[in-house]
């Protein structure tokens, strides 16, 4: 299953979902251990050189993203909610208040058991619709796209758990 994207019209969200065959516990795991997030975060090519995570309410996560023709994407969030193995939120550590860069948002991702496998729901929560809208006009959905691609494809490679 891909990802899909839905975009309410009254609200200053983008939801997005998808299943992972893999159980919660894991798609937890390697959501929230940074030497499993530098694995599959980004697009074909991104490599991630940096990626440092305190997964607990208001722990830093600190992240950079290195683009096939070498540019790099420098980027500082802290989470806001973590409740293992259920829901974790996070925000830009500017907490919205950068100039130089897309709308900022807070992400919320819920993980769901279904046993063998995991329903993923990422909410992005934006100040308004307008910055919602100037994020889809970037591209916003895109690149999480791709990365829960990446994410489908490594836990199919994943050490912490073996396929019975």
């Amino acid at each position: 299953m891909k990802t899909k994207t839905e975009i309410p019209a009254a609200e200053a969200v983008i939801v997005m979902s998808r299943i992972y065959d893999a159980p919660r516990e894991i798609v937890w795991e390697a959501m929230t251990e940074a030497k499993h997030v530098a694995q599959w975060w980004g697009g074909p090519g991104v490599t991630n050189p940096v990626c440092e995570m305190d997964v607990r309410r208001g722990g830093l996560w600190h992240h950079v993203m290195r683009f096939p023709d070498g540019r790099e994407l420098h980027m500082n969030f802290v989470f806001i909610d973590v409740e293992k193995p259920n829901t974790l939120a996070w925000r830009n550590a500017e907490n919205g208040k950068r100039n130089d860069g897309p709308p900022s948002a807070v992400i919320t991702v819920t993980l769901h058991d279904l046993g063998a496998r995991t329903a993923w729901a990422m909410v992005a929560r934006f100040q308004s619709l307008e910055d919602r809208d100037a994020a889809i006009a970037i591209g916003f959905s895109r690149p999480i796209e791709t990365s829960s691609d990446r994410l489908a494809d490594y836990l199919e490679t994943f050490e912490g758990w073996k396929r019975v």
